[in-house]
This record gives C-alpha cells, structure tokens and sequence, in this order.
C-alpha cells in the first residue's frame, strides 16, 4: 500500500510539511509507503475548462509544461492521498486548487479515478480560516467518491512562522491520530 502527500505550501519543508511528516511517519509505522511531493517553486496552471479530457479519456490533463500529470499519476497509483496546504485568505494555496481542479476534471472524466481511495486534509494556519481550506480540499475528496478518515479535531496546525506548528500539542496529536486512523482505514478496505 501506498500515500501520497501533496504539500500545497510556497514554503519547501515549512509548517504544512512537518503536519504532513506527522501523518506520514504514523502510516510508515504501520508498513504503509508513502512519498511527500513538494509544490513550492513550481508553476501550476489552473484549469482551462478545455474540457480535453473528457474526449480522449487518457487519465491526462491536456495542459501540458507543468508537474500535473505527474501528479495525477501518482494519485492513480496510490492507495491513498493526502494533500496539505497554508491557509490563504481563508482557503488552500492557488498551486493547491489548480492541482485539485485540473486532477479532479481528469478524474471525473476518466470514470472517477479516484473513486475508493483514502483522502485526508492537511491544514496549517496562522490563526483563522482554516476550516474553508479543510473544506476545499474535502470537497475534492468527497466529490471524487473518496473515503475521508476523522481524527481527533479537525485537521489543522497552528504556527505562522517556519517551525511554530512543533508548539501546537494538539494539531501534533490531531496528525498523529489522522495518520493512525487513516492506516487502519487502508488496511480494513484493501
């Protein structure tokens, strides 16, 4: 079995990505595999509405230049995903929707890609608005027909700076008892 994280962050290794290892290292301990792919510097288009997807069927977005469709194959394989964003002005990260628009239309055009997999949210904040990016990226499993596991709060951290989630107790129990949750949910539905 297999996760893959998406770190939605313009920060490499900031505090959504030690939210993230948090969840990751709970699901390592159960023999899960997991990889982190880290969005910051990389430029992310949003979706065209194009629409191409829908008529060749190809598990690709037709926009082409980008990470995206790296990125979306390693949704296909994987068994579950995790994506993880900074709250901006009350939502996820613009790299973070494009990724979800554009792998959410392939998805949806290629007969829900995918459909059963485990999805869990990954949210860090400054302060406020981070339920609206939980949200988002919910949606996005909720719509897909994903299974999306509880933890213990919603799953959020607390920290502005770089390393300032370490001090957030409960965001740190939260991850941890997602990443437990989220292994188990794998393990009884594979």
């Amino acid at each position: 079995m297999k996760v893959i994280a998406f770190n939605g962050s313009a920060r490499k290794d900031g505090n959504t990505a030690i939210l993230i290892r948090v969840v990751l290292k709970q699901l390592e301990k159960r023999g899960i595999e997991t990889e982190l792919v880290q969005l910051a510097g990389q430029k992310i288009r949003g979706c065209m509405a194009c629409y191409r997807c829908f008529s060749r069927k190809d598990g690709r977005c037709a926009v082409k230049g980008d990470i995206v469709n790296e990125c979306i194959e390693k949704m296909i394989e994987a068994d579950g995903l995790i994506l993880g964003s900074p709250t901006y002005f009350a939502d996820v990260t613009s790299e973070m929707k494009a990724l979800i628009d554009r792998a959410g239309l392939v998805s949806r055009a290629n007969g829900d890609l995918f459909k059963r997999k485990v999805g869990a949210a990954v949210v860090a904040v400054r302060r406020g608005g981070s339920i609206h990016a939980f949200d988002t990226i919910n949606h996005f499993f909720l719509i897909g027909q994903m299974i999306v596991p509880g933890s213990i709060y919603w799953n959020m951290g607390i920290g502005r700076e770089k390393g300032e989630v370490k001090g957030d107790k409960e965001g740190l129990l939260t991850m941890k008892a997602l990443g437990q949750n989220m292994a188990w949910l794998l393990k009884k539905i594979r």
